[in-house]
């Protein structure tokens, strides 16, 4: 049986009525959910929720990044509501923007609401960790993560975590290997790594 490198990843759900018990958060577990199906990785989730406050999700980022975490997926607070910061406390704690991600993520979303233009998703890099900006909605997430396929299951535009492996391999992270049916990881050919024993 083939082994594959532990990754550690942080989850943040950022919603102020969530954190505060006013009603269940559904980020936290759609994440999970998601990377626990696509990766075939042992992976160690690092679960934050917390409110819409800017210099919080800031220092949840970076504590998540101390930590060792490889990759840092948030969701929720990425509107243009005036409690919407996301975006701004994951650009302050960013080393290198990485505007592909946010790009693709409104491509996806535009094929099902007019309104995905006012996402305001972002990604960056500091230091050895990648940190995306998802959707708030579980649904969006998926969509968002893994494209999205014909009746055939042949896709027809990929989602943002088929370059999630590679991003995380330059940055010197651990080597993730996707299950292909759920999303297929692309490399470059010199960059695949043979089956280990």
């Amino acid at each position: 049986m083939a082994s594959h490198d532990l990754i550690k990843i942080g989850i943040v759900s950022i919603s102020d009525r969530a954190s505060s018990g006013v009603y269940e958060d559904k980020g936290l577990p759609a994440l999970q959910d998601w990377l626990t199906r696509a990766l075939k990785n042992p992976i160690n989730f690092e679960p934050r929720l917390i409110p819409d406050e800017r210099d919080r999700i800031s220092a949840t980022l970076i504590d998540l990044v101390h930590a060792g975490c490889s990759l840092v997926l948030t969701t929720g607070g990425t509107g243009p509501a005036l409690r919407d910061v996301t975006p701004e406390a994951t650009l302050a704690v960013a080393h290198k923007e990485m505007p592909g991600f946010g790009e693709q993520m409104r491509q996806i979303s535009l094929k099902f609401v007019p309104t995905a233009i006012l996402s305001r998703q972002v990604a960056v890099i500091r230091d050895k960790s990648l940190i995306i900006n998802l959707p708030g909605q579980p649904k969006s997430i998926q969509e968002t993560l893994e494209g999205l396929r014909d009746a055939e299951g042949k896709s027809i535009v990929a989602g943002i975590f088929a370059a999630v492996p590679y991003c995380v391999d330059l940055i010197g992270g651990p080597y993730m290997e996707t299950n292909d049916e759920v999303c297929k990881a692309f490399r470059p050919k010199s960059a695949i790594r043979a089956p280990r024993p």
